[in-house]
């Protein structure tokens, strides 16, 4: 009775305990190094997004001198001559100096976008050709040659040379933002791969906050001290470029990829310390007769076969989910929100809010393997859909009630957060847990381009749509969340504790469920249930 349900009881306590050791000790001090010296590419990121804005004001006065074009104040134009007769200035030449301005600027924030997606089609080729940490060095000289030209900005065309510097960072970046999920994906295990994978939206989250509070006009966003400014990045680079040399390469390239079997081993025992690597060594195996059964994956090939339809769906989806969810532009009206409602310092509200999405980041490292990825990313996007919808009533209704301003706050901080709790971080790792070796370099590839592509439509098109649609434009965003909250409750599996191997075999199953028409499961629970039994 009793006392043979305590000792079963104990046991299994012991059981856990045992487990729960054995995680702690997988992370060791290379496995931390490793993964932050690789995340310093998404703190680039996140610099190299949230940098350009704060010093626009001070960069724009510069562009004018450095192309002759003076600043138009149609307010002091004197249309009478000293006879009192009518004159008429040349306004269509101050309009042209004037867009001219505009093309340039434009130019200097949109090229980021386009660098990084020309350079994400070609992650997978260089990933495989390479190796993850050998990828990872070479790349980093496009960023620190970038960060060096925006530094020197003043010592020559600046116009020319920050264009110029925010391609190549943006080709950096493309490249970097499919390297560093794939490597951090390989060499975590499967205990800790979605709190390590977490880490890349906090990298990002973190460079926008540093870039934001550099920018402030007596630190760095001077008119003295914006070249360094901008190029101050660099120096993550340089960081990241040495660190590096100290870093395994992935354990699953060496062995799948390479057929490396003793130099696997030795990786794996850096990374996981006095752990029995039997177990991590027996799936790669399967992975490696798994790939060596198929062609090699191209990014034609993964596009038009029926066998991996379904994990593509689901990856290009969470990538659109995350950048049509209007957290740009969130940040684009907090500013005027926050001054609307009578904030002094609107700038450091918005600092506020960077301040929130940080520690919300880090908040979420916890809660990923907790709950689940399935879980926090629908969570999220409902979150956000209610935000977006206060929002739009805060908005529509200020100029009724003045109250409607702190309505229109709270929502702010609210989407924020539930951003950074799934939508944020999520599809940065999720894709390199959909597919195994095989196929997945050319997956990060086409979910990265999809994200960069994304990221430039926004950039590019939400100014007209805000300006057509005023406070209404977030109910259009209302709208594609209720969308991809129901894509992801009827499409993303949950992928949490499962190895790569089983994620697969669920897609395969659930395509021939499709195939010959019994009722299809959609919980990848089922398959660790039979494997039990």
């Amino acid at each position: 009775g009793k006392d043979c349900t305590q000792t079963i009881l104990c046991k299994t306590n012991r059981m856990e305990k045992t487990s729960k050791m054995q995680e702690e000790k997988h992370l060791t001090g290379t496995l931390v190094l490793s993964v932050f010296t690789a995340v310093l590419g998404f703190f680039q990121y996140g610099y190299s997004l949230g940098v350009i804005n704060a010093p626009q004001r001070v960069i724009e006065a510069h562009y004018r001198r450095v192309l002759g074009i003076a600043p138009i104040d149609r307010s002091a134009i004197n249309f009478t001559d000293t006879n009192g007769s009518m004159i008429f200035p040349d306004l269509e030449g101050m309009d042209v100096g004037k867009s001219t301005l505009t093309l340039y600027w434009s130019l200097s924030v949109s090229i980021f976008a386009i660098g990084g997606m020309i350079s994400s089609l070609t992650v997978g080729w260089i990933g495989d050709k390479l190796g993850r940490v050998k990828a990872m060095l070479a790349v980093n000289v496009l960023s620190i040659i970038g960060n060096l030209l925006m530094g020197l900005a003043k010592f020559g065309p600046s116009h020319i040379l920050i264009i110029a510097g925010r391609a190549i960072t943006g080709l950096y970046c493309g490249l970097s933002s499919g390297l560093v999920p794939m490597y951090v994906g390989e060499i975590s295990p499967t205990a800790l791969r979605g709190a390590l994978g977490t880490l890349h939206q906090l990298a990002i989250v973190t460079g926008i906050l540093i870039s934001q509070v550099l920018g402030l006009d007596f630190l760095l966003g001077s008119d003295d001290m914006w070249p360094l400014l901008l190029g101050l990045s660099g120096a993550a680079a340089l960081l990241q470029f040495f660190l590096l040399f100290l870093c395994p390469e992935s354990p699953r390239y060496l062995y799948i990829k390479l057929g490396k079997v003793e130099e696997a081993k030795k990786s794996l025992k850096r990374l996981r310390g006095d752990c029995d690597p039997t177990k991590e060594i027996a799936e790669m195996e399967k992975e490696k007769q798994e790939a060596a059964s198929e062609k090699k994956v191209s990014i034609r090939h993964l596009l038009i076969s029926s066998s991996y339809r379904q994990p593509v769906i689901v990856a290009l989806m969470v990538q659109i989910s995350q950048q049509f969810s209007g957290i740009n532009a969130i940040f684009y009206y907090s500013t005027n929100i926050f001054v609307r409602a009578g904030v002094d310092q609107p700038v450091y509200a918005t600092i506020g809010v960077g301040v929130v999405n940080t520690v919300f980041t880090v908040i979420s490292v916890f809660l990923v393997e907790k709950t689940g990825r399935r879980s926090l990313f629908i969570a999220g996007l409902i979150g956000m859909l209610a935000s977006a919808v206060a929002m739009t009533v805060g908005l529509v209704l200020l100029s009724t009630f003045v109250w409607m301003s702190y309505v229109s706050m709270v929502a702010i901080f609210l989407f924020v957060i539930f951003f950074e709790v799934g939508p944020g971080p999520i599809p940065w790792f999720i894709v390199a847990e959909l597919f195994s070796q095989g196929p997945r370099p050319a997956a990060i590839a086409i979910a990265g381009f999809c994200n960069w592509t994304c990221n430039f439509i926004i950039g590019m098109c939400f100014q007209y749509i805000a300006d057509l649609c005023g406070p209404y434009v977030f109910m259009i965003f209302a709208v594609l969340l209720f969308s991809f909250v129901l894509f992801a409750h009827f499409k993303v599996p949950e992928t949490k504790g499962k190895s790569f191997e089983e994620i697969s075999a669920e897609f395969r199953r659930k395509r021939r469920s499709a195939i010959k028409g019994p009722k299809a499961t959609t919980e990848l629970e089922d398959l660790r249930g039979s494997k039990e039994a």
